[in-house]
């Protein structure tokens, strides 16, 4: 039978508990305001799309009709032309610096390499199109078309670093941080203080058990997307291993500080998403980081997971080695080393 009366107390009591805790209140009703807000201002008025477009200017007499191209592509406001070798172009559409090549045929149609699964090489290539027709340039034959679906050039080979750096990110953050203020809710950390543990042994712990348990999930994870998809690594596979590493000490430390002060899930929940939010849609997880307006390019750069995945997309995807990775494992473990310092200065076991 059911008791009303004390349902109405529970319920109460629930509310009570909620609205008691100042910072549950600012996450769940004020922050989803603050985020509105602030993207709304960044996206209301949206810039003019940027088509970047390389042309292939190398080849007996292909500079003066490469030219010629540049000159009526670049007449369009939206497309960013420059002239490279063919080699150069292929490898910066392979690396999605570029959204289309374009290769001039003295008296011909010209041939486009496009890599048909990203949108905006299709929306390029559609550009590009309309520009040539309304140009003066000698009227051709239905350009051709090649696809870039060579091994590194796909989609899937430039989502993936972006998706293992999420990956790493959300492990470390909700891996370490929700398990802190869970443990902290139940109060088993009011427990561990009658015992001679140490805290830096404790969130030291947290730490590296994570960092375990992630790897298995990057194993895991990586092993499908090689057996699905064929993705695979160019660069150095040791220096590609060590990157995660750095980002995953980086991640596992920044939950930690997260943590460090939550009492309640509301609030931990809350925290998380104002760090991860802002770098899920900014530091080039589904499409480069190079398209956001040049004024939060600052910004955008000191972003954790920015780093991370610039440093996987190097070695993964351009081939390169440990001297690329040098400078973003240094700011990765330097993120890491300071918010585990300052998540041991803060924290509180109640």
């Amino acid at each position: 039978m059911l008791n009303i009366a004390a349902l109405k107390q529970l319920t109460i009591s629930r509310f009570r508990e909620f609205y008691r805790e100042p910072a549950a209140v600012f996450w769940v009703y004020g922050f989803p305001l603050i985020l509105a807000l602030i993207l709304g201002s960044a996206f209301s008025s949206r810039p003019v799309e940027r088509i970047r477009v390389d042309i292939v200017a190398d080849g007996p007499g292909a500079m003066p009709a490469a030219e010629a191209m540049r000159e009526a592509l670049a007449a369009d406001e939206r497309i960013e032309v420059i002239l490279e070798l063919e080699a150069n172009a292929r490898n910066r559409m392979r690396t999605a610096k570029t959204d289309l090549v374009v290769t001039p045929r003295p008296g011909g149609a010209p041939d486009y390499l496009v890599e048909p699964n990203r949108p905006e090489a299709v929306l390029a290539k559609n550009a590009v199109d309309n520009v040539l027709l309304r140009s003066q340039l000698p009227k051709a034959a239905k350009p051709t078309e090649q696809h870039l679906d060579e091994v590194g050039g796909r989609y899937i080979d430039f989502l993936i670093p972006g998706l293992i750096g999420t990956n790493l990110m959300g492990g470390g953050l909700w891996g370490v941080g929700f398990v802190i203020v869970d443990m902290r809710v139940r109060k088993l950390l009011k427990r561990f203080l009658a015992t001679p543990m140490n805290k830096s042994d404790f969130l030291l712990s947290l730490m590296l058990s994570r960092l375990v348990f992630t790897f298995i999930e990057i194993v895991i994870f990586w092993g499908f997307a090689h057996l699905v998809f064929g993705v695979r690594v160019f660069g150095n596979p040791l220096a590609f291993i060590t990157m995660m590493f750095a980002g995953g000490v980086c991640f596992a430390g920044i939950g930690l500080l997260v943590a460090c002060r939550a009492k309640t899930i509301e609030t931990v929940s809350g925290l998380m998403n104002a760090v991860m939010l802002p770098m899920y849609l900014l530091s080039g997880v589904f499409f480069s980081a190079d398209r956001f307006p040049t004024e939060i390019q600052p910004f955008i750069q000191t972003l954790p997971l920015t780093t991370l995945i610039n440093g996987l997309r190097a070695v993964m995807n351009d081939g390169e080695g440990f001297g690329a990775i040098v400078q973003p494992c240094l700011i990765l473990t330097a993120w890491g080393l300071a918010s585990f310092a300052l998540a041991l200065k803060l924290f509180r076991w109640r």
